[in-house]
């Protein structure tokens, strides 16, 4: 198993259990700082690694009129404020290969949004940048056709990777896990991270807007951590009702800690089924 390395500390190869999470798109700084803060203080508490993440621009919005975020230029300014202030990694997502190089200065992490996972030109100019690249795997795809995508990242010289599951279109408007795609992907090598809240999306549920039951997130996150993942990606906010963006499938920003109690509990024990 290939680890990566963010900051201070490596993911996967039986590491401790890292977490990607923050609210779905930028909002104001302050309500920003206050997730991210509350985040790390529970990170901290729990001996979990913590990354902040969040959106310069949702480019795939339901509709032409929903709320993108602040833009890139913007955005990163945020971004890194935030990661200083936090001392804490940053991950967020690209969609179109310009913003690879400027992205690539503030976020320690790359993330390929699941549509745009085949896309060759945008994995080739994430993984110029020599950041690790998260890529989600599409909602359209089989968990082996990820080798390919790994393929062309490594044909573009990257080693650093890391793939994510997020659901697999089930009918119209519906998503559903198969845990077989975990140890699927991660046995191409490389860390592979579950998303539990895009998980339970709906997409397009409301016409508008995507729809989402968080009600299973700690459901799948257990069966995920106990499939043997290396990371968690979660989309947190203290008022999911006020959110944005993606507020049906957000964690309360209060009931993480417990959740994540769980996921610690069941990681360590399957980090020592495979040392022993």
């Amino acid at each position: 198993m290939n680890k990566v390395k963010v900051g201070n500390f490596e993911i996967g190869g039986g590491e401790k259990l890292t977490l990607l999470a923050g609210p779905c798109v930028l909002e104001e700084m302050d309500r920003c700082l206050l997730i991210g803060r509350t985040i790390k203080e529970i990170c901290e508490r729990l001996d979990i690694n913590y990354v902040f993440k969040a959106s310069f621009d949702k480019a795939n919005r339901s509709s032409f009129h929903s709320f993108r975020g602040p833009g890139m230029e913007k955005g990163l300014e945020m971004l890194q404020q935030i990661k200083d202030e936090l001392q804490v990694p940053v991950v967020t997502d690209i969609h179109e290969t310009y913003q690879a190089e400027p992205v690539a200065k503030v976020a320690d992490i790359l993330q390929i949004p699941a549509f745009l996972c085949r896309q060759t030109d945008l994995l080739h100019a994430a993984a110029q940048t020599g950041r690790v690249v998260n890529v989600k795997k599409g909602q359209f795809l089989a968990p082996k056709d990820m080798r390919n995508v790994v393929d062309k990242l490594h044909e573009s010289g990257c080693e650093q990777i890391m793939l994510t599951e997020r659901g697999a279109s089930f009918g119209y408007n519906n998503l559903v896990v198969d845990m077989r795609s975990l140890p699927i992907m991660r046995s191409f090598g490389y860390p592979v991270v579950m998303d539990g809240t895009h998980s339970v999306q709906l997409p397009g549920g409301n016409g508008t807007t995507s729809a989402g039951n968080r009600e299973y997130v700690e459901f799948l996150v257990r069966a995920a951590v106990g499939a043997g993942i290396d990371a968690l990606f979660l989309e947190v906010h203290d008022n999911p009702e006020e959110a944005l963006s993606d507020g049906a499938n957000m964690v309360y920003l209060d009931k993480l800690e417990d959740l994540l109690k769980d996921a610690v509990a069941i990681h360590e024990i399957v980090r020592k089924k495979f040392k022993g």
